[in-house]
């Protein structure tokens, strides 16, 4: 029987590495080298011999404002604590530095490029966490659509009892004010009367 793989990062952590940039769900080069167990340098000279294996819908490098904007996300989500990313980007990899994404096929065929027995095993979990983000985002999506029919439906039937109780209080101010008796007109006496 195979031995059973344990995984040296957490699936929680993996989906904590899933970014939305450019309205695409990747991974950064950083994080994966970090999965896949190898130094980032080393991760992205793999990639750079088999640039061929990583179209645009595979892998793209981050623009300069993007990474910015990055940074700025790491440095404020963790108070107290400076941002990894942020010291890291221009004391390691100089100032020129912008990191590559990955979607979920880029990092499936980076782990098949770096062909590592750690890089499949941790492809599988990088997988996984790709497919649990997709179906949640899709679970919210039917989510949110349910709650708009909900509320659809509620504010039809508060139109309809909101018409029924604005009926029901006219009918009691009607009640408490009743209009004023119509002036009386004088009766006539019965019998014989001189004018």
């Amino acid at each position: 029987m195979p031995e059973k793989f344990q995984s040296p990062v957490s699936v929680e952590q993996i989906d904590g590495m899933i970014r939305t940039i450019r309205g695409v769900r990747v991974m950064l080069d950083r994080d994966l080298a970090k999965i896949y167990g190898v130094p980032t340098f080393r991760f992205n000279e793999a990639i750079k011999r088999s640039r061929h294996r990583f179209p645009p819908d595979f892998m793209f490098q981050l623009t300069r404002e993007e990474f910015d904007s990055l940074k700025s996300q790491n440095a404020m989500s963790k108070p107290g604590n400076s941002s990894q990313f942020a010291m890291s980007s221009g004391k390691h990899r100089g100032a020129a530095y912008r990191p590559y994404a990955f979607t979920e096929h880029g990092a499936l065929q980076a782990a098949n490029v770096l062909r590592s027995k750690r890089a499949v095993q941790m492809s599988v979990f990088v997988i996984r966490a790709f497919v649990k983000m997709r179906e949640t985002l899709l679970g919210t999506r039917e989510l949110a659509r349910k709650l708009a029919a909900l509320e659809k439906k509620l504010t039809s039937r508060l139109d309809v009892h909101e018409v029924a109780i604005v009926q029901v209080l006219q009918e009691i101010m009607q009640i408490l004010n009743p209009p004023p008796p119509p002036p009386e007109t004088p009766r006539r006496r019965i019998g014989f009367h001189e004018s």
